[in-house]
């Protein structure tokens, strides 16, 4: 990737009378990168989208795209295109129709034998090439998607927008179209942006993760950074699960933070080198880290709910010192040691630097 930046939001802030949707938002979008707002309803990410796209307005600061100050300048005149979540496709045109819909309104007009050409390539680059004259409703759900993807990609936009383009679809469908769409953005070298509330979704596709906390960026990094090095409790519940110990730290060793954790528990975890003895922390530890025996030592605890999820088993626990936690036992796991039912008493462990301190406030 390019390091000069396609698009930009430079101390961006969006208010609707007295209430503010987005606060200072700093960032840079690179060329050719999958970069996803994630978040919750509510947080700020559809509105930052809609802005780069032109439908709304920054109260403050300067949204750029390919070096150029873009505010005041309408959607249409930008070289961006936008899916929205419902696709707004136009049910009494073909696809072919739908696909050629942007070409036809330029001026001067192409000949029909270019935008026919046109149409056909952008058909064969989302896989329905033999689509071009069905009804938008004789579609599937997955299919009408990729029309729409078709008809954004056909004005070659320097950046694509999606808006939750995969909440209408069922959970297999979306997962096919979350593979579909990454190899889709590889090959045509665009730079695309995309919002959605699912962290599945972003984590398989971006480059890098925008995360969004009530209008505010709250960490943006790349799927792995966000999910091994958190730099937040809402960012390490947000991305992922994970259990919360209270703890305060001790000292340090050899690089890991010593915290002490249910009033004599010692715990070596990652974290920041500069945290003060004394400093009172919060310890975020993923489920699949947490090891379960029936052996004698270790923390006390007692499965309270088993869920079988398929790949994998989820372990609800009750331990005396730690409180309520989950822990993931993988199916081999379970094929090797025997699955755990509601009322065993077992033992909790986990390796040195898998739990993660975070500095609390």
């Amino acid at each position: 990737m390019q390091s000069q930046p396609i698009a930009e939001l430079r101390k961006v802030t969006k208010r609707y009378g007295a209430v503010t949707a987005a606060s200072g938002l700093d960032l840079a979008i690179l060329p050719g990168e999958f970069l996803s707002f994630l978040g919750p309803s509510g947080c700020g990410k559809t509105t930052a989208l809609r802005m780069l796209a032109g439908f709304e307005e920054a109260t403050e600061g300067e949204v750029l795209i390919d070096g150029q100050v873009v505010n005041g300048v309408p959607p249409h005149r930008r070289p961006v295109n936008m899916v929205f979540q419902q696709y707004a496709l136009f049910p009494h045109l073909t696809v072919a129709q739908n696909v050629a819909y942007g070409l036809n309104q330029r001026r001067p007009k192409l000949p029909k034998a270019e935008v026919a050409a046109e149409v056909a390539r952008a058909l064969d680059m989302v896989r329905l090439p033999e689509f071009g004259d069905r009804r938008i409703w004789e579609m599937s759900g997955g299919q009408q998607q990729r029309v729409a993807l078709a008809r954004a990609i056909i004005n070659r936009p320097k950046i694509l927008l999606l808006d939750e383009p995969m909440a209408a679809l069922d959970k297999k469908l979306r997962h096919d179209m979350q593979i579909e769409l990454k190899s889709l953005q590889r090959e045509l070298g665009i730079t695309f942006v995309l919002v959605t509330h699912d962290q599945e979704e972003a984590l398989s596709m971006s480059d890098r993760i925008c995360i969004m906390d009530q209008g505010r960026i709250a960490q943006i990094a790349t799927p792995e950074e966000l999910y091994d090095r958190p730099q937040s409790r809402y960012v390490a519940d947000f991305v992922g699960r994970s259990n919360f110990i209270p703890a305060k730290v001790t000292g340090h060793d050899g690089g890991l933070v010593v915290a002490e954790a249910a009033g004599a528990l010692r715990v070596l975890a990652r974290g920041d080198a500069a945290l003060p003895p004394g400093a009172a922390i919060t310890l975020s530890l993923r489920p699949e880290e947490i090891t379960l025996a029936t052996a004698q030592e270790g923390i006390e605890a007692e499965v309270t709910h088993r869920i079988f999820l398929g790949e994998h088993t989820e372990y609800h626990l009750k331990s005396p010192s730690l409180g309520t936690l989950v822990a993931v036992a993988p199916r081999a796991s379970e094929a090797r040691n025997g699955a755990l039912a509601p009322g065993a008493r077992v033992r909790l462990h986990w390796r040195d630097g898998a739990a993660l301190a975070l500095k609390d406030g």
